[in-house]
């Protein structure tokens, strides 16, 4: 029983590890992130991510009962990067044309557009990065979790988004603190940068759609 105890601490802080380092990597939902926390405040974060956890535990499951090996075939990984990567161009031009207009005095009252819990689910869902990374070294993981049924996975899911809530907690908190003392020219320049980081993600997992096709053809 101990044994057990144990072993599933060291899973869970695996997991907390493992995510940490994922979610201090700049990415499409960092990028939302911070223009969500700047017209939202310090709740957006962890908004973001309950959108982002739901949407992670229903492809986990999936993972777990056997999809890892069907989505883990060129055609399907094909396709998942090239419609996701369609979808971060179009967020980001998205953001990049929204930056001229946006002001910092306008935050506090702006409450227009998705809700950021629907936000974190479209953005994870538009990310083919997540869907790989799950399917592949994620499932190494979850195989490790297994050992102890469900429970194990179950917990190393818990530090798993642990982390997430953790770091993006933290951006939101500094970005809703920030806005207030920056000007509206780096407030612009802020969700512009965001916006471009957005698309050529978004280019680059087109390009990779192109490049698994060719190579499975």
């Amino acid at each position: 029983m101990v044994e057990q105890v144990l072993g599933l601490m060291g899973l869970c802080g695996m997991a907390f590890m493992v995510g940490l380092s994922g979610a201090m990597m700049p990415g499409p939902l960092l990028a939302v992130t911070i223009r969500e926390s700047a017209r939202r405040g310090t709740a957006a974060g962890p908004l973001i991510v309950a959108g982002h956890a739901v949407l992670e535990a229903g492809l986990v499951v999936c993972v777990v009962v056997g999809a890892g090996t069907w989505l883990r075939k060129p055609p399907v990984m094909g396709t998942i990067s090239a419609v996701g990567g369609i979808m971060m161009c179009l967020m980001g031009v998205g953001m990049i044309r929204s930056a001229r207009t946006l002001q910092t005095e306008m935050a506090d009252g702006d409450r227009k557009g998705l809700h950021p819990v629907a936000m974190g689910v479209l953005v994870s869902l538009s990310n083919p990065y997540w869907t790989i990374w799950w399917v592949t070294i994620g499932l190494g993981y979850l195989a490790t979790g297994l050992r102890y049924g469900w429970l194990g996975i179950i917990v190393f899911f818990g530090g798993h988004i642990a982390s997430d809530l953790a770091w993006y907690t933290l951006v939101s908190y500094a970005v809703s603190r920030g806005r207030r003392i920056i000007g509206g020219r780096v407030y612009r320049g802020m969700i512009a940068v965001c916006g471009v980081a957005m698309a050529a993600f978004g280019a680059w997992f087109v390009q990779s759609a192109y490049a698994i096709w060719t190579g499975w053809r």
